[in-house]
């Protein structure tokens, strides 16, 4: 008889990967419904209601550098809970903002919590999975992500325009409530003693150069969704376009039935078998949208983008976990999830001044052009390194004939 396979599906790691979706969703259902709530309550401008996202982007990059050192020491069931309860204060607390200068900090805050929350999960279910299946076991989980990032704008766009943005903050209280009681019965995992990486001092203690590529083309993807979540709700009410909600939903729908197969590809043929053609298909994505003028093209635009971000986005991860030491694999998760972030924050005032300037049209043409800077990068890196095999192939009899 073979031997067994370890058993993935515990109890523990349903109820993480449950618990991620919806921390993940309380934050996908906020990015694109506040910068239209600024717009409309504090009379705000493109570039202030973009601000929103960033503030609340760079809380989370602030946060996530300080978690990971903790987070070697500390319990991390108690660093979740501290995580869960900011994101639960300041969503409740949206309530109370009276200025558009409190909107902004309370923003920040939010993304301190969630910073730290989601820097937290991936680490505890990283001790749940099976050492011989945590491939696998954080291919599913990382699909709580992508269904939250694709799901929650939609979500919180229908409840904010049927209900009004009180009912929308209402859900995401509900949500933060639920993640309490999953997360009270996972057992606590003692951490993995650290290596000699451990010791090491400034900047390296955060990232390593092998995973620099992969998070700069995650973070140019980013910025094109930075521009998504916190203008499309805006440009559905410039183009006329009723149901521009949609373009979530068949977002979801395209990352959910390609990253199956795009996580073959990369296990089969490595990341030149999916992220150039994922290129392509978000920057088509993004042309078809800034020319939409009915649903057909707003769907045929969404599902090509949804491809394209569900070809590359766990793909970047999974190389930059791959690059890097099993226990450095903490640190390579909160980069790529802080690539994320950075982008998004980028394009919210990047994109949102562009916009000011032109339209929310050619916003959206001009993004295409990011992952045209996307292709070139990973064009020149693809020569480079097969350079450098080439001069190592040479030199390497070389340095032989010399020794002997």
């Amino acid at each position: 008889m073979g031997e067994q396979r370890e058993k993935l599906w515990s109890k523990d790691f349903v109820l993480i990967t449950v618990s991620n979706l919806f921390l993940f969703l309380i934050v996908q259902m906020q990015l694109p419904t506040f910068p239209t709530y600024a717009k409309e309550t504090y009379l705000a401008n493109d570039f202030v209601a973009g601000l929103t996202a960033s503030f609340f982007a760079l809380g989370a990059i602030v946060a996530r550098i300080f978690t990971g050192e903790l987070l070697k020491t500390k319990n991390s069931k108690v660093i979740l809970i501290i995580g869960l309860c900011i994101v639960g204060i300041t969503t409740a607390g949206y309530y109370w903002t009276g200025s558009i200068v409190l909107l902004l900090l309370m923003r920040a805050l939010f993304g301190a919590g969630f910073g730290i929350s989601s820097t937290t999960l991936p680490t505890i279910v990283t001790n749940a999975i099976p050492a011989k299946r945590l491939g696998e076991g954080m291919g599913y989980y990382g699909l709580s992500q992508s269904l939250a990032q694709a799901l929650g704008p939609m979500i919180g766009l229908t409840v904010l325009t049927t209900f009004g943005f009180g009912s929308m903050l209402s859900v995401g209280v509900a949500f933060i409530l639920l993640i309490f009681p999953l997360t009270s019965i996972i057992r606590a995992y003692k951490q993995p003693t650290p290596g000699a990486h451990a010791h090491e001092t400034g900047l390296k203690r955060f990232y390593d150069k092998k995973i620099l590529l992969p998070a700069f083309l995650n973070f140019c993807m980013s910025i094109t969704y930075g521009g998504l979540v916190s203008f499309l709700a805006i440009y559905g009410k410039e183009a006329n376009i009723e149901h521009i909600s949609w373009f979530f939903l068949c977002n979801a729908i395209a990352i959910v039935l390609v990253r199956p197969i795009a996580g073959k590809l990369f296990d089969k043929k490595g990341h030149i078998a999916v992220f150039p053609p994922g290129a392509i298909l978000i920057a088509l994505g993004l042309l078809g949208l800034s020319y939409v003028n009915n649903n057909v093209i707003l769907i045929i635009s969404a599902l090509l983008y949804g491809l394209g971000y569900g070809c590359i986005q766990p793909s970047a991860q999974a190389w930059m976990v791959k690059e890097v030491k099993p226990e450095q694999r903490g640190m390579a998760n909160a980069f790529f999830l802080n690539s994320i972030d950075c982008g998004i924050a980028v394009g919210s005032i990047l994109l949102g001044v562009i916009a000011a300037h032109s339209s929310y049209a050619m916003m959206y043409r001009l993004s295409a052009l990011l992952m045209v800077l996307f292709l070139i990068v990973y064009a020149l890196s693809r020569v480079f390194a097969a350079k450098k095999s080439k001069n190592t192939v040479v030199t390497a009899p070389v340095t032989q004939n010399i020794e002997a």
